[in-house]
């Protein structure tokens, strides 16, 4: 079966994507599609207009954590959710940890207000920007804990988990934070090892170009 992803690549929930189809040498195309203004056919993928979604064969899905879960249990590879249940269940909270607590405040206040609103037409909502970067420290010094020294959240295996959160990290150093590698070192150590990841690193250039463009960067 032929395997679309539809998305675009500045979304971290995109991207964990296309690193999870890396990392198991999954074959598919993208399709660009950006998550406003989508044309009517793509509601049939994605009933709520959001991306990532799927087209495999006949079957549509929508949602990242869905698409992530489905991709593993139907093309295997890489356990990208651990080897045992206790793992999954770790790799599933983290995974939620990043999209819905991580990812409001990196992605849809600093990241969109910084990166996006001025090429929209909109102005960066600067007191958004500085609650959500105020926010984030208590967030990270969590993840800290978790990752402790490992290499990864499930010590020297690579998981959903790791993409996750630092897709999300990816986003806040487009908009110009960096991780204080001082305040949390092995948070920082862990988005430079994934970073070096050919599923990864095999990304960022485009990524880097499109972030330069928008926001007049040189």
């Amino acid at each position: 079966m032929s395997l679309t992803l539809y998305g675009a690549i500045l979304s971290p929930y995109v991207r964990k994507i296309r690193i999870q189809l890396a990392e198991q040498s999954i074959p598919h195309e993208l399709v660009e599609q950006a998550p406003f203004n989508q044309p009517d056919w793509y509601f049939e993928i994605s009933p709520l207009g959001r991306i990532p979604a799927i087209r495999d064969g006949d079957l549509t899905l929508a949602d990242s954590g869905v698409i992530g879960q489905y991709l593993q249990e139907t093309r295997g590879g890489a356990p990208m959710y651990g080897q045992t249940p206790a793992e999954a269940a770790r790799v599933r909270w983290l995974e939620k940890y990043a999209d819905y607590e991580i990812g409001p405040l990196a992605t849809h206040t600093v990241f969109i207000n910084r990166v996006l609103k001025p090429v929209t037409g909109g102005q960066c909502d600067d007191v958004a920007v500085d609650r959500a970067l105020q926010e984030l420290p208590k967030l990270f010094d969590y993840l800290e804990a978790q990752l402790g020294d490992r290499h990864f959240f499930l010590g020297e295996q690579f998981s959903m988990a790791d993409i996750a959160v630092c897709s999300q990290l990816i986003n806040l150093a487009h908009a110009g934070e960096l991780i204080d590698e001082l305040a949390w070192p092995n948070l920082s150590s862990l988005l430079s090892r994934v970073s070096a990841r050919s599923s990864v690193s095999s990304l960022l250039p485009a990524e880097h170009q499109l972030v330069a463009r928008l926001t007049g960067r040189v």
